[in-house]
């Protein structure tokens, strides 16, 4: 029933769009096209159910075998904040109200190729914790644009010049590593998105 009511709605207001009588409503494909990377913020917090929000979308995200290897630092403390930003030209970190940091556990528990079903499981790498986490980050800007937010990606891993701060003063334990730090806050500017459409990047069938 709920289903049939949403599509309804739907095709209510795409009637309404083809007759001039209404805008489209704030779609996914939308939010996508509409993604900036936002490095000024008001001194307007972030809520909770905002960042629960946020997180929620995050964990939503594509996972190899779905280990699910990413973990999330949520980071409001105004001396945490500054010392992920020491030394560093990402001095938004610690402007922006909220800062999540991306880690992932690199390495997964499974029995050793060829082995008995009755073996024990063993800690063995996880090569698809960056494109995981990086699957988490996208779904996590997007639901930054959903709710009018503001944010940008800034790396982190593989650099040791800014993993080792991180992991310092995260106090992360062995075994999780950053991904890349993510400051949260409403837009100090109104950024347009860019125009990043060039068909000539396509290829068909071959290249």
């Amino acid at each position: 029933m709920m289903k049939m009511k949403h599509l309804a709605l739907a095709a209510a207001a795409s009637a309404a769009v083809a007759c001039g009588q209404a805008p489209a409503p704030k779609g996914a494909l939308e939010t996508i096209m509409n993604r900036k990377s936002v490095r000024a913020y008001t001194e307007e917090s972030v809520t909770e159910a905002q960042v629960e929000t946020i997180l929620k979308a995050a964990m939503a995200a594509p996972s190899g075998m779905n280990v699910q290897p990413w973990r999330f630092v949520v980071v409001t403390d105004q001396s945490v904040k500054d010392a992920l930003c020491k030394d560093s030209f990402n001095k938004m970190i610690g402007q922006a109200p909220v800062v999540i940091v991306v880690c992932g556990e690199t390495t997964v528990m499974r029995r050793p190729r060829g082995a008995a079903e009755d073996a024990e499981p063993v800690a063995v790498e996880n090569g698809n914790w960056t494109a995981d986490c990086a699957a988490a980050t996208e779904n996590l800007l997007l639901a930054v644009e959903a709710l009018d937010l503001g944010a940008v990606w800034t790396a982190c891993y593989p650099y040791p010049d800014r993993m080792n701060p991180t992991i310092e003063a995260l106090n992360l334990p062995e075994g999780i590593t950053p991904y890349c730090i993510v400051p949260i806050g409403h837009p100090a500017v109104d950024e347009p998105a860019k125009d990043k459409w060039k068909p000539e990047n396509i290829h068909y069938n071959r290249w």
